[in-house]
């Protein structure tokens, strides 16, 4: 069966990639939105990109308020800004959100309205030239179709689609992810490790997706507790921003499944961050899912070293799932009691956030069956 395969359209990786780039910087356009959060102001990060684009001769303002996972106001306050000011291209730096708020400032350019219009349609019109520069090593933000951004009025974060949201260019240069912090770089890497993991696993892989998502697992393993516990390690940080690249790539063209539909209602309705609700996640959903693609999570647990050929798909898969949460121990991924989560006040919600679940359609592309009692008893097993 044919299947379409898109990433960005120009990748620059490695040390010195900013600088590599400038040449293109310049010419995108006359003046850049710089979409970032008030952490890379204070680090001296947004400052390296603003010599970029100086030394380029191109103008630019910096719009610094994604402080936090974004939300439908922080889109309409950087559109806003955007228009006032003559941009005609936008660059992100940061993590997911910045990149993710960059896509829905872009797209409402394009195509007016308020970001929570697009919720279940897909995304179209002649978008601005986008170029992400990611500072941690996880969302994967600068490689997919996909913005995440949280309805204020209903409590929701919408998964926004479409291909014109792939950053035109991406810019993977490991010098800012040194200054992310441990609990920082383990979140973002359990969220590069469910992406590669349930791109292989899911229902819409493809040879091409699984060449990445292989890959990611196999760096990810490798690196991510290197980084964690040496944070100034630079081939650990220069491995990561590749997986997270890979992974990006993977489930760009492959979806998600299980987990990432369960995460974004935690998210939304008690503020954890994205990777953080995902590793949380991570047992229970494996387990779920696991007898549903033995071979699959066979393969996996096989790739990163768990498993070998004389173990039987069952058995390498469960190798696999004890490997996962191995690594999230030594990350020291909290559960939801120990973040502080009232377990009353998760329990009765419940219900919604099932529904939410089901109504993203990620979980659909879970290799097992699953329905929303499935997913409400998954939630439970969580306390």
């Amino acid at each position: 069966m044919a299947r379409e395969f898109i990433a960005p359209g120009n990748i620059f990786t490695g040390a010195g990639a900013l600088d590599m780039a400038e040449d293109k910087l310049r010419q995108l356009g006359k003046k850049a939105l710089i979409v970032t959060d008030n952490v890379m102001v204070e680090l001296g990060n947004c400052a390296k990109v603003e010599a970029a684009l100086k030394n380029g001769n191109v103008d630019y303002v910096v719009y610094h308020e994604i402080n936090g996972e974004p939300t439908d106001v922080m889109i309409n306050k950087g559109l806003e800004l955007y228009k006032e000011n003559g941009c005609d291209f936008l660059v992100a730096l940061g993590g997911g959100s910045p990149i993710d708020s960059m896509k829905a400032i872009a797209a409402l350019v394009a195509n007016g309205g308020n970001i929570s219009d697009y919720m279940g349609k897909i995304i179209g019109g002649e978008l601005p030239t986008t170029v992400a520069i990611p500072t941690t090593a996880g969302t994967g933000s600068e490689a997919t179709q996909f913005t995440i951004i949280t309805d204020t009025q209903k409590d929701v974060k919408m998964l926004l689609k479409g291909a014109v949201l792939m950053p035109d260019y991406a810019i993977i240069d490991p010098q800012f992810t040194m200054t992310a912090p441990p609990k920082i770089t383990a979140a973002t890497g359990l969220d590069a490790l469910t992406h590669a993991a349930e791109a292989y696993t899911s229902k819409l892989a493809q040879p091409l997706s699984d060449t990445f998502a292989l890959s990611a697992i196999k760096r990810i393993f490798k690196y991510l507790p290197v980084a964690f516990h040496d944070g100034k390690n630079v081939e650990a940080r220069e491995q990561m921003s590749i997986a997270a690249l890979e992974a990006g790539i993977a489930f760009n063209n492959a979806s998600v499944t299980l987990v990432h539909g369960m995460s974004r209602p935690i998210g939304a309705l008690f503020h954890v961050a994205h990777g953080l609700s995902n590793a949380m996640l991570l047992k229970q959903c494996f387990i779920y899912a696991l007898d549903g693609a033995y071979d699959r999570f066979a393969d996996l647990g096989r790739a990163i070293g768990a498993a070998n050929d004389a173990d039987s798909d069952k058995e390498a898969s469960e190798k696999f799932l004890q490997a996962v949460v191995d690594i999230c121990d030594e990350l020291e991924t909290p559960t939801l009691e120990e973040y502080g989560i009232n377990k009353e006040e998760f329990f009765n919600v419940i219900d919604k956030m099932a529904a939410d679940a089901m109504e993203s359609g990620s979980p659909s592309n879970t290799r097992k069956a699953i329905t929303a009692e499935d997913v409400k008893e998954i939630y439970k097993n969580l306390w």
